[in-house]
């Protein structure tokens, strides 16, 4: 691995512990409307968007599954929990090595743009990412890798020049499948062989991140 020129960060459960939330939420949204959820069947869904989830919603509950019904309930859970969202350990740090190295970044998310300015804000971070990239603003979104091919065209860095950061499966493959440095930074799922050969390392955290980047630059 060589010393990047830009670092592209995903957003959920890499910089915020949403996920963790999701997973609430959508159990307890669940338990609401009569539906039985299990731990294999969420496992499957970190990172996916909802045409993928509602797939995954209808085999689990059955063809008869109201979706709607309980994603919006799922939603109406989730925001409940949003004021206790947290910032993930290393994140600060992280981005002030960042400012020191003189390092572009930028956000790739497969989340919508109010949301990546409402969790952003919430933990004083507007202004510190000089692009966010959601939803909307590319064809494919992730596992292909066109969220990170635009992250990579708007800040001016060949996509093989950039360090991305991930912690689901699906946000993996699509840095990967971009040609970019790729780390994963386990949140909900573990890192498995697959992950370990697509990626140049995995990371306890975001501080051995920064470790890692410090130690490069010196």
């Amino acid at each position: 691995m060589v010393r990047p020129l830009a670092v592209i960060f995903d957003m959920d459960g890499l910089l915020f512990d949403t996920e963790r939330l999701i997973r609430q939420a959508l159990f307890t949204a669940c338990l609401e409307v009569g539906y039985q959820m299990t731990d294999a069947v969420h496992r499957r869904m970190v990172g996916c968007q909802w045409p993928i989830i509602e797939g995954l919603l209808t085999s689990q509950c059955g063809q008869h599954c109201e979706t709607e019904v309980l994603r919006a309930a799922w939603v109406r859970q989730f925001k409940s929990l949003l004021p206790s969202l947290q910032i993930k350990p290393g994140a600060i740090g992280l981005l002030q090595t960042l400012d020191e190295l003189r390092l572009p970044r930028a956000i790739a998310t497969s989340s919508n743009h109010d949301d990546a300015r409402h969790y952003l804000a919430m933990h004083n971070l507007t202004g510190r990412f000089h692009q966010v990239v959601a939803s909307g603003d590319y064809s494919r979104s992730k596992p292909f890798p066109d969220p990170y091919l635009k992250a990579a065209q708007l800040l001016g860095v060949d996509p093989a020049s950039c360090l991305a950061l991930e912690d689901s499966y699906i946000g993996v493959r699509s840095a990967a499948a971009a040609g970019m440095m790729t780390v994963m930074v386990p949140d909900i799922l573990e890192a498995d062989e697959e992950m370990r050969g697509l990626c140049v390392y995995i990371a306890s955290d975001l501080d051995e991140v920064r470790e890692r980047l410090i130690a490069m630059s010196e």
